[in-house]
């Protein structure tokens, strides 16, 4: 598999995920980009990391085959965001005594996303959770550190990458023409 690349643009909240031959705006948090990622600071991390698996709400979205494991979000999905819970930076069920994501949202943020493997193995309370690669919103609109594009770019994604790719998020900056 090659590896998916996100470089900067010359917007701070923008950047560009490249794969092979192929390129897609997106949109990263609205801090901009962060060596040492803290929980809440709307940074999006730097590294390499791993892609787990795509989470999608089958009422909402088809995803297309692909490699990466799948899984079917419900009412009960969350995702636990506060450094104080022992299942911090981990899927959680609803009702949860912890501060936490929902994942089954009003919005389209979620119809689909990748779960990035960033602060996982183990997580460190405090160091940042729930980064996904998600449906953008509001025009490319930043986000708390996560990394946005859209619709139809994510169904272009889904087929082309799999466990075996990386995610290699870089402060570089790089020009393309948006497609």
């Amino acid at each position: 598999m090659q590896s998916l690349e996100l470089f900067a643009s010359n917007e701070q909240t923008r950047g560009y995920l490249v794969l092979g031959d192929m390129h897609w705006p997106c949109a990263i948090g609205a801090a901009g980009f962060a060596d040492h990622k803290v929980e809440g600071d709307g940074k999006t991390p730097l590294g390499q990391f791993a892609l787990r698996r795509l989470w999608y709400r089958a009422d909402r979205f088809a995803p297309p085959n692909g490699p990466l494991p799948q899984r079917v979000i419900d009412r009960g999905d969350g995702w636990s965001d506060d450094p104080d819970d022992p299942d911090y930076n981990k899927p959680v069920r609803l009702p949860h005594p912890f501060r936490h994501e929902t994942l089954w949202r009003d919005d389209a943020l979620y119809d689909a996303f990748i779960e990035i493997g960033y602060n996982d193995a183990p997580a460190i309370s405090g160091a940042g959770s729930a980064i996904f690669l998600h449906l953008e919103k509001n025009n490319y609109q930043p986000t708390r550190g996560c990394v946005a594009i859209s619709r139809d770019h994510m169904m272009q994604l889904i087929p082309l990458v799999g466990v075996a790719t990386n995610l290699h998020i870089h402060n570089q900056t790089r020009s393309f023409i948006s497609t």
